[in-house]
C-alpha cells in the first residue's frame, strides 16, 4: 500500500478524489453543452430538450444499483471498483465526442430523427457516467474510516471536482464549447485511469475484527429520510440545470445565442469555483462544530433563498452571478456531505449497492424535472421567466425541512 494511503495524507485525499473529478468533469460538460447544443445547433424545443435529459436517468435507475451490487462482489484487475471506473471513463469520453456529431450520426445511419439520435447519445453519456460515478464514490468509503476521515474524503473529493468543474465552465465561457469537449475528453481519460495505480483497494470491505452488529447494520429509517431530503434538493438543482438557458432567453435582453451560452458558462463557473474552496474551508470545519446533518440543512436553506432571489431580482448577468455565489454554499454541501452521512447508516459490505440506490434520489428528481416540470415551464416561462427558480427554491426549502428530521450519525463529529 502506498505510504500516502497508509497515513491518509492530503496527497492521498487529492488522488482519491480524481476519479470522481473525471466523472464530475464529464457531468459539467453535459450541463454546459447539452441544452445549448440541442437548442442552437439542432433546433430542439424546450420540452424536447427535457426529454433528452430524461433519457440518462431512466438508464441510471437500473444501472447504478446494478453496477454497485456487482462491484461489491467482484475482484478484477486488482480492484473491486477499478474495472468499472476505467470502462466508464472511456465510454464517457467517447460519448462526449458524439455530442458534436449528432447530425452526422443521424444522416450516416439514415435514422431520420435528430431527437432519437440525441436521446441515444444522451442515454449513452449518462449511463457511462453512471457506470463510473458509483464506484468513484464507493471507493472513498472503502478506503477511509468512519467519521471525520470519511467526511474529509468526500469534502476533498468535491473540492477537487468543483475546481475542475469550474475550469470546464470557464473554458466554455472564455473559449468555446467545442474546445471544452475536446479538452474534457483528455482530462476524463487521465483522471479515470492514472490515479487508480496509486489507490490500493481492500480485498475485504470490512475488517474481521470489527463488531459484527456494527458492520452489518443498516438504519433503514434514517436512510429513507436521507433519500427524500436529498431527492428534493436535486429536484430543485436539476430544474436549474435544465432550464437556466431558457430562463436567460426570456429574462435577459441579450439575443445572441453565443452570448447567452457565455453567461450560462460564467454562472456555472462561479458556482463551482467558489464551491471548490467551501467544502474544505467551510463545510468540513462546520461539521466538527454542529455536525454533518445540521451543516447540510443550513446549506440547503441558503440555496433555497438564493433561488427565490434569482426569480425575483436577477435581471442582469451581474446580479445573477452574485446569487450564484450564494448558491455555491448549498451546491458544495449537496454533492459532498450526503454521501458521508449515508455511508455511516448502511451495511459496509454493500456500500456499492447502497450508493447505487442512493442515486435514485438524484435520477428520479431529474425525471420529474424533465417530464413534469418541463411541460409546466414550457407553458408559463414566457409570461414569467422566473417560474423555474420559484420551483427550484420551493424544492430546496422542502429539502431543508426534511433534513431537520434526519439524525446525526454517531460518528459524524469524531
Amino acid at each position: 500500500m502506498q505510504t500516502a494511503q497508509k497515513k491518509l495524507s492530503n496527497l492521498f485525499y487529492l488522488i482519491l478524489g480524481l476519479p470522481a473529478t473525471a466523472m464530475g468533469f464529464g457531468l459539467s460538460i453535459q450541463i454546459m453543452v447539452l441544452s445549448w447544443i440541442l437548442r442552437t445547433k439542432y433546433g430542439l424545443d424546450i420540452h424536447e430538450i427535457g426529454i433528452v435529459w430524461a433519457a440518462g436517468p431512466i438508464a441510471g435507475i437500473l444501472g447504478q444499483p446494478l453496477v454497485g451490487l456487482i462491484s461489491d462482489k467482484v475482484w478484477f484487475l486488482g480492484g473491486r471498483r477499478r474495472p468499472f471506473i476505467i470502462v466508464g471513463g472511456i465510454l464517457t469520453a467517447l460519448s462526449i465526442l458524439a455530442l458534436t456529431s449528432i447530425d452526422l450520426i443521424n444522416s450516416s445511419l439514415g435514422i431520420g430523427s435528430l431527437l432519437a439520435v440525441a436521446i441515444t447519445v444522451a442515454l449513452t453519456l449518462d449511463l457511462s457516467i453512471n457506470i463510473s460515478f458509483n464506484p468513484t464514490r464507493a471507493i472513498i468509503a472503502d478506503v477511509t474510516p468512519e467519521g471525520q476521515a470519511r467526511t474529509k474524503g468526500y469534502t476533498w473529493m468535491q473540492s477537487v471536482s468543483n475546481l475542475f468543474g469550474s475550469l470546464a465552465y470557464l473554458t466554455g465561457a472564455l473559449l468555446d464549447n467545442y474546445i471544452l469537449i475536446y479538452v474534457g475528453v483528455i482530462i476524463i481519460l487521465l483522471f479515470s485511469i492514472v490515479p487508480l495505480f496509486y489507490i490500493e483497494e481492500p480485498r475485504q470491505l470490512v475488517k474481521e475484527e470489527q463488531d459484527e452488529n456494527k458492520r452489518t447494520q443498516t438504519n433503514w429509517l434514517e436512510l429513507f429520510k436521507i433519500y427524500f431530503a436529498h431527492g428534493f434538493s436535486w429536484l430543485g438543482i436539476q430544474t436549474m440545470f435544465i432550464y437556466l438557458f431558457a430562463f436567460l432567453e426570456q429574462r435577459l435582453t441579450v439575443v445572441d445565442d453565443n452570448a447567452l451560452g457565455s453567461i450560462q458558462g460564467w454562472a456555472f463557473f462561479i458556482l463551482n469555483a467558489v464551491g471548490a474552496f467551501l467544502p474544505i474551508l467551510l463545510l468540513q470545519p462546520l461539521t466538527k462544530l454542529i455536525g454533518q446533518v445540521r451543516t447540510q440543512q443550513i446549506s440547503v436553506f441558503t440555496m433555497s433563498l438564493a433561488y427565490f432571489a434569482i426569480a425575483l431580482f436577477a435581471k442582469s448577468a451581474i446580479v445573477l452571478y452574485v446569487f450564484f455565489i450564494i448558491l455555491s454554499i448549498g451546491w458544495s454541501a449537496v454533492v459532498s456531505l450526503p454521501f458521508a452521512i449515508m455511508s455511516e447508516n448502511v451495511d459496509k459490505q454493500k456500500m456499492g449497492f447502497f450508493m447505487g440506490i442512493f442515486n435514485l434520489s438524484v435520477v428520479i428528481p431529474q425525471l420529474i424535472a424533465s417530464f413534469v416540470i418541463g411541460f409546466f415551464i414550457q407553458s408559463y416561462i414566457k409570461s414569467y421567466a422566473g417560474i423555474a427558480f420559484i420551483i427550484s427554491g420551493s424544492a430546496l426549502l422542502i429539502s431543508a425541512i426534511l433534513w431537520g428530521i434526519v439524525k446525526e450519525p454517531v460518528t459524524g463529529k469524531d
